[in-house]
């Protein structure tokens, strides 16, 4: 059993960067590949980024690919996903996600969400 949990979300100006992490505990994360999904109100719940178990291959969605950059710290037992040119389309709960790369993240555990707001 793994426990995730987002801190780092907040209201940030367009243009502008944030830093979103997520903290495991209950288990190590280097058993688990590793993402980052998002949820604006009244939609549904969208991929974001994958990052494989050893941190070496990730893969970004094209929305914001070139603008976010997902890492990890398996001795912190930690994963980031660093926002930069930050859009208004953007704004959303950010989730954090523990499973296995089958072609795409299997989700087997997910955080609590944390919100970002990008104002315009």
């Amino acid at each position: 059993q793994v426990q995730l949990v987002e801190s780092g979300g907040g209201l940030v100006q367009a243009g502008g960067s944030l830093r979103v992490s997520c903290a495991a505990s209950g288990s190590t994360i280097s058993s688990y590949a590793m993402g980052w999904f998002r949820q604006a109100p009244g939609k549904e719940r969208d991929f974001v980024a994958r990052i494989s178990r050893s941190g070496d291959t990730t893969y970004h969605a094209s929305s914001v690919r070139g603008r976010f950059t997902i890492s990890r710290d398996n001795v912190k037992n930690t994963i980031y996903l660093q926002m930069n040119s930050l859009k208004p389309e953007d704004t959303a709960a950010y989730y954090c996600a523990a499973g296995d790369i089958r072609g795409s993240l299997i989700v087997r555990y997910w955080g609590q969400g944390t919100q970002v707001t990008v104002s315009s």
